[in-house]
C-alpha cells in the first residue's frame, strides 16, 4: 500500500450521540490543515463516524450507507476493516442512531495510539505524546455538563491537556446534527471548523460559545412570538452575556423589541452599549433606516425613534 502523508491524519477525536436529544456529533483536532473536511462523516438519525490515522476516506460514505440500512456500529466497523487491505494502519470510531458505539485501532498505527468505547460514544487517538489521551477524553466527556457540543469540546481539551499530538496543534472541527423525526428539512446544529491556527481549540471554543449564544437568542425570539416578553428578555440577556463581542445579536434584539413591542427605551438600552466606540456606528444607524425603508421594520417611524433614543 502506497503511503501519502496527505492521508496521515494523526488525530484525537470523539464520536458521540446524546441520548436525550438524539443529536449525533464528531469533534476532532490534528496537526494538519482542514481536518474538518476529511475526518467527520455523519447524518441525522443515521449515525456518525471518524476515520483517521492513515485515513481511508471511503469509510465515511461507505459507513453511512451501512448505518442507513440499520447495520449496527460494531458490524459497520467490522465490515469496513474486513474489506480494507490497509486496516492495520487505520483508526475508526462509529456511533449508530441507537447510540451503539464501536472503534478500531490497527496495530500499525503510530504510537501512542488507542481508543476507548463508552455508553453512546467512542474516543480515539494516534501519534500522541502520551498513552493517557483516550482515558482523559472519556473522563472529560462523561463528567462535563452541557449540550453535546460542550461535552465533545471538553473531550478535545482533555486530550490536549495530556499534550495531544506529538507534533502539536493546527486545525480542529466540531459537527453536530439534530435528532428527532424531521430529517427532510434538517440543518446542522454545529458545523464549525478552524482550518489553520496556532491554538485551534481555543478558537473552536470561541466559535462554540457564539453558536450556543445564537440558540439562546433564537429561544428569545420564539418566546416573544408566544407573547412571553420576560422570557424573551431573559434569553436575550443570556445570549449577550455568552457572546459579548457579537454586534449582531443585540442589534436584532433591539430592532425586534422596538418594532414588535414598541419598547424603544429598552431597545435603546440594549443597542447603545454596542454602538458606543464601534467604528461602524454610522453604518449600523444607516442599516436601521434601510430596514424601515424596505418595510422589514413595520412600525411607522420606529427607526428614527430608536436612533434618537440611542443618542
Amino acid at each position: 500500500m502506497a503511503f501519502r502523508w496527505t492521508e496521515l491524519f494523526s488525530t484525537y477525536s470523539i464520536v458521540a450521540r446524546d441520548p436525550q436529544t438524539g443529536e449525533l456529533g464528531v469533534a476532532v483536532q490534528t496537526h494538519q490543515i482542514c481536518v474538518g473536511a476529511r475526518v467527520p462523516a455523519l447524518l441525522p438519525n443515521v449515525g456518525a463516524l471518524a476515520s483517521q490515522s492513515l485515513a481511508n476516506f471511503k469509510f465515511g460514505p461507505m459507513g453511512l450507507e451501512m448505518l442507513a440500512q440499520g447495520i449496527s456500529a460494531e458490524r459497520v466497523v467490522a465490515g469496513l476493516v474486513a474489506t480494507d487491505e490497509g486496516a492495520n494502519r487505520r483508526q475508526l470510531g462509529v456511533v449508530d442512531a441507537q447510540g451503539r458505539a464501536a472503534a478500531w485501532t490497527g496495530e500499525g498505527c503510530i504510537a501512542h495510539a488507542g481508543h476507548q468505547v463508552g455508553e453512546g460514544y467512542t474516543v480515539q487517538a494516534n501519534m500522541m505524546t502520551r498513552n493517557t489521551v483516550p482515558a482523559a477524553m472519556a473522563k472529560a466527556y462523561e463528567s462535563t455538563a452541557g449540550d453535546l457540543a460542550a461535552r465533545m469540546l471538553a473531550a478535545l481539551q482533555a486530550a490536549q491537556g495530556e499534550d495531544g499530538d506529538i507534533r502539536g496543534m493546527q486545525s480542529a472541527a466540531l459537527v453536530v446534527v439534530p435528532g428527532g423525526a424531521d430529517t427532510l428539512s434538517w440543518h446542522y446544529r454545529y458545523d464549525l471548523r478552524v482550518d489553520e491556527h496556532a491554538e485551534p481549540l481555543r478558537e473552536l471554543a470561541r466559535l462554540v460559545a457564539i453558536r450556543a449564544a445564537q440558540f439562546l437568542d433564537a429561544a428569545g425570539h420564539e418566546a416573544l412570538e408566544k407573547g412571553d416578553l420576560p422570557a424573551a428578555l431573559e434569553c436575550w440577556q443570556r445570549a449577550r452575556t455568552a457572546s459579548p463581542d457579537q454586534e449582531e445579536l443585540p442589534f436584532w434584539q433591539a430592532v425586534t423589541l422596538a418594532d414588535k413591542v414598541g419598547d424603544v427605551a429598552t431597545a435603546a438600552a440594549i443597542l447603545r452599549p454596542v454602538l458606543e466606540g464601534d467604528s461602524r456606528r454610522a453604518e449600523w444607524i444607516d442599516l436601521l433606516r434601510r430596514l424601515q425603508a424596505c418595510g422589514l421594520v413595520e412600525r411607522a417611524g420606529i427607526a428614527e425613534a430608536l436612533i434618537t433614543a440611542i443618542g
